[in-house]
């Protein structure tokens, strides 16, 4: 009987309930997640890309700002318009978005069927795409179970699915974007190519002009990740200069527009006092009160398109501050409900607010649900091994920071969707792998943190065991994995 026929035999023939969907090939698992992912948000968007495309005033549907902004540019007019009116040059929305929407506009139409059916299906493809970082992120540091759980709940999952498939705004880009981001950030200290540093700073500034939500959390994502390099002896000043470097030559030239077009500071984006004070106005009615923007009060229009953007942007500014002095304590209050409604999608339970939001019902207990699982995978995974989960701890601090102050709704989470969800994935079924001893595993989680020459040698040692216990006849986790 050959070695290998005997390590069939030996192999643990113990199952688990979820092991039936394991896949040994991950390039294998991976087409078929992004598939099965796709075929699921296409059959959505076949039942909803014409309704984006039904004639309107202002073809509202169609993006909204971002869809504003892009006609715009399609026309020949800039990137300018946020509002259906004319309105001049802008910087209240992200550029990345609106430059992709209207170069489908160019090719498909403006506003036609076929553009919304182009648009939402990109929007699906990005977001079956982060099924792959949302893997790599835990295979490495958890285990192979874990990793695939993760990526079919994402399949799954109701919001990837909706905002991608219904929606035509950045909630896919920015989601695989940043999904990357994190996952790179995860594995960066373990790269001694300074190119890879100068790569991730690139990365993270085309993430931010997606979105720059993700701004609050780069800091502190590049700070742990210093602190691996310094802790090991590594050129860790270099490395995070060579990483801001990178990001600031990305935004840069888009700051430098806003700077000379608008007459004022703004690194990406200038809409933040005009939500600040939408979400503090003192009508708490909703989070985010329809009467406070120009797009959906006709007396807010007309006030931005006399005295445009900067101006209207800095009397908002004032106002918000004045509301904010006047009245800290409702304020306090109110900040804390936004926070809550951020977890749980829990606004009011009043008949006519519910009458206006008839999905916030059955979205409070849907979200309720998953931040349990969320909640308690970050407990597990600090108890396990504190120092990956760290990264997630900032993440879902800081993230919901600038909207608890501000408003917010579902919408504004989908960037760190992706993180959530692994997140949910510890919680529900916890680290065991396919098979694995648990000492296995947790060898495999502390590796990648480990400097170069210590893996290098831990790995020569497992070698020279695997080779040894072949001799004798006696499986190893390694053997099993090849």
């Amino acid at each position: 009987m050959t070695t290998l026929e005997q390590i069939e035999l030996t192999k643990p023939q113990t199952k688990r309930s979820l092991d039936w969907i394991y896949i040994s090939s991950p390039r294998v698992l991976l087409m078929r997640m992004v598939g099965c992912a796709m075929f699921l948000r296409a059959l959505v968007v076949a039942f909803t890309f014409l309704s984006v495309a039904t004639p309107s005033r202002d073809f509202g549907q169609f993006g909204a700002e971002m869809g504003w902004v892009a006609r715009s540019l399609t026309l020949g007019h800039g990137f300018s318009s946020p509002f259906f009116p004319g309105t001049g040059p802008t910087a209240l929305v992200p550029p990345l978005f609106p430059y992709l929407l209207a170069s489908v506009f160019r090719v498909w139409g403006l506003y036609t069927a076929k553009s919304a059916l182009v648009i939402l299906l990109l929007n699906s493809l990005l977001s079956a795409l982060t099924c792959i970082p949302i893997y790599l992120s835990l295979k490495d540091v958890a285990g192979e179970r874990p990793a695939q759980l993760a990526g079919w709940l994402w399949v799954v999952y109701p919001f990837a699915i909706y905002f991608s498939g219904t929606q035509v705004w950045d909630y896919a880009l920015t989601s695989l974007l940043f999904a990357t981001c994190f996952y790179l950030s995860q594995r960066l200290h373990l790269q001694d190519r300074l190119s890879a540093w100068f790569g991730f700073g690139i990365l993270y500034g085309i993430t931010a002009l997606s979105n720059p939500s993700v701004l609050s959390v780069l800091p502190f994502l590049l700070l742990t990740t210093l602190l691996k390099v310094r802790r090991v002896g590594g050129r860790w000043l270099l490395r995070g200069a060579l990483s801001s470097l990178a990001f600031l030559l990305v935004i840069a030239p888009w700051t430098m527009r806003n700077e000379r077009v608008m007459h004022a500071a703004s690194p990406i984006r200038d809409g933040f006092w005009l939500e600040l004070w939408a979400g503090n106005a003192g009508d708490t009615s909703s989070s985010n009160p329809a009467w406070a923007h120009p797009a959906t009060n006709p007396a807010e229009m007309q006030e931005f398109v006399a005295e445009g953007e900067t101006t209207y942007l800095a009397q908002k500014h004032a106002m918000a501050a004045t509301a904010i002095r006047k009245h800290p304590f409702s304020f306090a209050v109110t900040s804390i409900r936004r926070a809550i409604r951020f977890w749980t999608g829990f606004w009011s339970f009043r008949p006519n607010y519910l009458h206006m939001e008839p999905f916030d019902l059955p979205n409070v207990f849907f979200c309720t649900g998953i931040t349990f699982f969320m909640l308690r995978g970050i407990k597990r995974w600090w108890k396990e091994d504190p120092n990956h989960a760290f990264p997630y701890l900032i993440l879902i601090a800081l993230f919901p920071l600038t909207y608890s102050v501000t408003h917010t709704s579902m919408d504004y989470r989908q960037p760190i969707e992706p993180q959530i969800i692994i997140l949910v994935t510890i919680g529900m079924f916890g680290f065991r792998d396919f098979n694995f001893s648990s000492d296995s595993r947790k060898s495999s989680m502390l590796m990648p943190s480990l400097p170069r020459q210590v893996r290098e040698l831990i790995g020569s040692i497992e070698g020279h065991n695997t080779a040894n216990h072949a001799e004798e006849n006696i499986p190893t986790r390694s053997t099993f994995t090849q």
